[in-house]
């Protein structure tokens, strides 16, 4: 267990931890949405804490500057590839076009919205929530993006082989990306609080949106990519986040 841990969190994270023999990412998958929680946790009471000295937008923008650190962009660097990816004509172009560690213009934007998306949302969740609320909802969504990219992984065969996804999902199992998701799916007992339908939109948007992620990246790519798995954490994570807000009172 704890060497899952320390897998998931070198993985997903920025956090030093010292290299360990026998990294195995695919058996560690069940440990993502903790990983993911804990993130959303930190992110959350850094939030709230700036919020007591500096106006909301700039506690929000700290905060998400925070994840950003903390994660190394690793998500927003696959959305960005995967926005990219949409201008290629076929597949072998789009899956160049990933490759390539130059931005184009459909990255940057894509990037940039999700930054504004995110930063918006967490200084409503600021306006909205008492401190633990906020901690709550970002710590769910953290938990529910990470593992809404297992089931793309454990679904689609892999896009590229010697990516660096290759490994988790020629290795991913049925077992730990169940665990994952029960994980996940309990994270949302701690909106129960805030509001049920709270939970309900929460879990609702971040099922939905990997299976939608699923069905493009197998119609243009044919298989998951390392990129796709990070855009589908982000894109998990902000339709979370605005289920999270869509109800009148929140």
């Amino acid at each position: 267990m704890i060497a899952a841990l320390r897998d998931a969190t070198s993985f997903l994270t920025r956090v030093p931890l010292p290299q360990r023999e026998g990294f195995d990412l695919a058996r560690a998958a069940w440990a993502f949405p903790i990983v993911g929680a804990g993130v959303g946790a930190v992110v959350g009471a850094l939030a709230w804490g700036a919020g007591l000295l500096v106006p909301p937008l700039v506690a929000a923008t700290l905060a998400v500057l925070a994840e950003v650190l903390l994660t190394g962009a690793l998500h927003l660097d696959g959305l960005a590839d995967c926005a990219d990816g949409c201008g290629g004509h076929d597949r072998e172009s789009r899956l160049r076009i990933m490759k390539d560690h130059a931005v184009g213009v459909y990255g940057t934007a894509a990037v940039v919205l999700a930054l504004v998306l995110q930063i918006a949302a967490v200084q409503a969740l600021l306006g909205s929530l008492e401190w633990w609320g906020v901690v709550a909802v970002l710590a769910s969504v953290g938990a529910l993006s990470r593992s809404g990219m297992l089931t793309v992984a454990l679904r689609l065969p892999s896009g590229r082989p010697e990516g660096t996804a290759g490994p988790l999902v020629r290795g991913l199992r049925t077992g730990p990306v169940v665990v994952a998701g029960g994980l996940a799916g309990l994270s949302t007992l701690a909106l129960w609080p805030i509001g049920v339908w709270v939970g309900v939109c929460v879990l609702l948007a971040a099922l939905v949106v990997p299976l939608l992620v699923e069905v493009w990246a197998e119609r243009t790519l044919g298989g998951v990519t390392g990129d796709v798995l990070g855009a589908t954490a982000v894109l998990t994570q902000l339709a979370a986040l605005i289920g999270a807000l869509a109800l009148p009172g929140l």
